[in-house]
């Protein structure tokens, strides 16, 4: 396991758990990925696509993870793959009115998908429609805590 210069011990422990992680991430994509294509049932093969996708992503953030700690830990002066959360470009207004209006489709988008999942309940045993509207539906809630988290701070920015 590499070691990084000038870590804490809580560093070292933190970038070892991120990066076993990341590696064991790689299996995962593997085997989605062989899933994906290998699997006679065409109804798992793509769900097995989405998940890869995600996996995909979630291997790409541990590696980013890991890189901003060893970017902050060796005191390296380049940009972290992680950026820190800053002043928000220096206008923090623009960032959070542009966030509100986010935030606002993301909200009406929850409240049309709740009605799709509403008109498809009749079909949830003989389809994949349901499940993957309720994967919007759960990507959405995701946006909104998203966006909610960059209101928090953008608006202490502005104090």
């Amino acid at each position: 396991m590499p070691k990084l210069m000038g870590a804490s011990k809580w560093e070292q422990d933190l970038y070892a758990h991120l990066t076993s992680h990341e590696a064991a991430e790689s299996d995962m994509l593997i085997e989605y990925r062989n899933a994906a294509v290998a699997s006679p049932s065409s109804a798992f093969r793509y769900l097995s696509a989405l998940i890869l996708e995600d996996e995909i992503r979630h291997h790409k953030l541990f590696g980013d993870l890991a890189s901003a700690l060893k970017n902050n830990a060796e005191l390296d002066p380049g940009a972290p793959a992680v950026p820190h959360i800053g002043n928000w470009g220096g206008d923090a207004n623009s960032v959070l009115d542009l966030t509100n209006r986010l935030l606002e489709n993301e909200r009406k988008d929850a409240n049309e998908l709740r009605s799709l999942t509403t008109e498809l309940k009749n079909i949830k045993n003989e389809n994949l429609w349901p499940l993957l509207v309720k994967l919007m539906e759960m990507d959405t809630a995701k946006h909104i805590e998203i966006l909610k988290f960059v209101k928090r701070q953008a608006t202490k920015a502005l104090k």
